[in-house]
């Protein structure tokens, strides 16, 4: 009896240092979260930069904003890589493009949607003739550009690594048209913003001017 006991003492010993050996071990767990400057591929999977060309994967745009407390829409936003040639906001004064002419909110997508059925917005139709792949792009609104504005250092060399135009901090390039009209004056004017400085300007919608598209994630 004492041999047994002595025998199912050390077993004991030998499965309480297995146990603490496997406790204490340390594993790598790969992360997966979604971080900004990940590549947004055609076939709409997010992956790291290095993961690209080992994937296969062609870029179409850089997440430039992660949802981390419920303002934003999604799960974030990546802009598109390249810029849509200058448009027109309207083609004609005196309409309503009916978008909420509210420069805090995040709502470019049904901003764009509302210029496109309008009829008169060379702008949104420029942007909704892109090539689609699931997850439409479109014309961010004020708010939405300034988070690009903030990003726009950190994704500008991943932009440039995956082939588009990266954005530009020259004054005379840097006017982008928002999706937001100028509440009161929504029949003539929308806001341009720089993204070189992060400042808005009232400008008559007749104008043409570039557009840098943006793509809600929902990964």
């Amino acid at each position: 009896m004492k041999i047994l006991h002595s025998i199912y003492a050390a077993l004991a010993v030998v499965g309480l240092a297995a146990t603490l050996t496997s406790c204490d071990e340390h594993i790598e767990f790969p992360d997966t979260a979604m971080k900004t400057c990940d590549i947004l591929c055609t076939d709409g999977e997010i992956v790291r930069y290095d993961d690209v060309a080992s994937k296969g994967k062609t870029p179409i745009g850089v997440v430039f904003h992660v949802n981390q407390d419920g303002k934003t829409e999604g799960t974030g936003y990546a802009v598109y890589l390249w810029d849509v040639q200058p448009s027109a906001f309207s083609d004609s004064l005196g309409v309503k493009q009916n978008t909420s002419a509210n420069p805090t909110a995040f709502d470019g997508n049904s901003n764009t949607y509302a210029m496109y059925a309008s009829g008169v917005s060379s702008a949104a139709e420029t942007v909704f003739d892109m090539w689609r792949y699931g997850q439409s792009a479109y014309i961010p609104s004020v708010a939405q550009l300034q988070l690009l504005y903030a990003s726009r250092n950190a994704v500008n060399s991943y932009i440039s690594k995956c082939g588009g135009d990266m954005i530009p901090t020259e004054p005379s390039e840097c006017w982008y048209w928002s999706s937001t009209e100028v509440s009161g004056q929504e029949s003539a004017k929308a806001w341009l913003f720089s993204l070189a400085s992060g400042a808005l300007q009232e400008t008559p919608k007749l104008e043409s001017h570039k557009i840098r598209p943006i793509i809600t994630l929902y990964n």
